[in-house]
């Protein structure tokens, strides 16, 4: 199956170089292109494509506003932020009107790709340098990110975080292999952790594993 994409970004010889790099992926086609929040609501509602790209920066409304407004239209609606703007706080407010997604430019063309599987496969999908962000900023929050786990989680946290396998946790605490992947997606769900590498950044913070510049939360 085909999985059509809206592309919405102000430069058309940046949305050029993206219709290039996505329509070279087996599967992938761009149907669409808009330039403005309101263009792309209104293509939108005339194509219905499976994913919408889509920068923030845009001339009038913002990107976060083309974001709520198709949402309104449609609930599955299925939106990846492509910015060249960092931080927690945009992200946050990204997710907050209904992204599925995060990707900043700075970022290597393939994770833009990756990321487009990701949300089609119905995941949250963010670079590496937005997961970071955004488990910083719960960091800087100055809570324990680990109060809700038990002692057998945190357990399952630092290794993992660690790199190792899930089959190396259940050997290593003596479980099966169910119980891990059970653990692991019960840990994610309580500690909001959309990727993997943001689950790292969490541990990071809350000093289970040692990463570079990364420190240590407040007492």
């Amino acid at each position: 199956m085909t999985t059509t994409i809206l592309l919405v970004d102000d430069h058309p010889v940046v949305r050029e170089g993206y219709r290039r790099l996505l329509e070279r992926q087996p599967g992938l086609s761009v149907i669409a292109e808009a330039d403005t929040a309101a263009e792309a609501y209104r293509l939108y509602k005339a194509h219905a494509p499976a994913l919408v790209i889509l920068d923030l920066s845009l001339p009038g409304p913002s990107g976060i506003e083309a974001i709520r407004h198709i949402r309104q239209w449609d609930r599955q609606a299925r939106i990846l932020v492509f910015t060249m703007r960092q931080g927690a706080a945009l992200a946050a407010k990204a997710f907050e009107a209904g992204a599925a997604g995060y990707v900043t430019k700075a970022s290597p063309p393939r994770e833009l790709v990756e990321a487009v599987g990701t949300v089609m496969r119905g995941a949250r999908a963010m670079s590496a340098d937005i997961a970071r962000a955004l488990a910083e900023a719960e960091v800087a929050r100055g809570r324990s990110a680990l109060d809700g786990l038990s002692p057998r989680e945190v357990e399952i946290l630092a290794l993992a975080a660690a790199g190792a396998t899930s089959k190396a946790i259940a050997e290593a605490l003596c479980l099966s292999l169910k119980t891990v992947h059970n653990n692991l997606s019960l840990i994610k769900a309580k500690l909001g952790a959309r990727t993997d590498a943001h689950l790292v950044w969490i541990a990071a913070g809350a000093g289970l594993v040692a990463l570079p510049g990364v420190g240590q939360p407040p007492p």
